[in-house]
């Protein structure tokens, strides 16, 4: 039997089966939802997180002289920010998570300078 004759059979054989199920509903409950605001909290955390990106973006800063790696590592910072800021503790996270940023992006910057070097070498060749 095709598939669609045999839908059509199912079918009638359920409504020759139907029977109407009385319903009764209770009374109404409702109650009163009063939720916390979690504004005052997240803005604290999120004045924390800023001063301590700050303060450990400017003491990574003060220990380079480069400034094009300056911008990565202030990118960096912000990955790490927005990484953090996604658990539950992000001030908790945030300086192991820029750490390892920070470190892929000095890596990254080394990794172009050598790569301008020898640029550099093949274009006065």
């Amino acid at each position: 039997m095709p598939p669609g004759k045999a839908a059509l059979k199912k079918g009638k054989n359920m409504n020759a089966e139907y029977r109407s199920v009385p319903t009764r509903f209770g009374p109404e409950t409702g109650f009163e939802v009063k939720p916390v605001p979690p504004a005052p909290f997240r803005a604290r955390q999120e004045n924390e997180l800023e001063r301590l990106k700050a303060q450990l973006l400017s003491e990574r800063l003060g220990a380079l002289g480069d400034l094009e790696a300056g911008g990565q590592l202030r990118r960096a910072a912000n990955d790490a920010a927005a990484l953090a800021w996604v658990t539950r503790y992000p001030v908790l996270f945030f300086p192991v998570l820029f750490e390892e940023k920070a470190e892929t992006a000095l890596l990254h910057a080394e990794r172009q300078e050598q790569v301008r070097e020898r640029s550099r070498g093949l274009l006065v060749a």
